[in-house]
């Protein structure tokens, strides 16, 4: 099996910074595309950055010059700094990940339990 366990949300103000923290254990053979996600009470889930496992990276316009995501292949592990946040920036952060391994031989997709980040005026 595998699991991702994220780390690093907290309560800042705006204009300050978080970074948050998703590491893939268990039984791995292969991650490719790495991401975070968020999600508010009552709102659809939305793709914040992907990272691919070569370095490629993509990013949701509102984080744009704000948010850097990152990977370390080694550790199997993905950052995301959040920088000038903002209070429309608060919502429970997802990591996912696409990986072989959990005795499966195709890429499947695994979520983390979610970290709060919360923005205050």
């Amino acid at each position: 099996q595998v699991q991702l366990v994220e780390s690093g949300g907290g309560l800042v103000q705006a204009g300050g910074s978080l970074r948050v923290s998703c590491a893939a254990s268990g039984n791995i053979f292969k991650i490719n595309a790495m991401g975070w996600y968020r999600q508010a009470p009552g709102k659809q889930r939305e793709l914040v950055a992907v990272i691919t496992s070569d370095g490629t990276t993509n990013y949701a316009d509102s984080v744009k010059g704000r948010f850097t995501i990152s990977r370390d292949n080694a550790k199997n592990t993905v950052y995301l700094q959040l920088n000038s946040l903002k209070p429309e920036d608060t919502d429970v952060y997802y990591c996912a990940a696409d990986v072989i391994g959990g005795g499966t031989p195709y890429y499947t997709t695994y979520w983390g339990q979610g970290t709060q980040v919360t923005v205050s005026s």
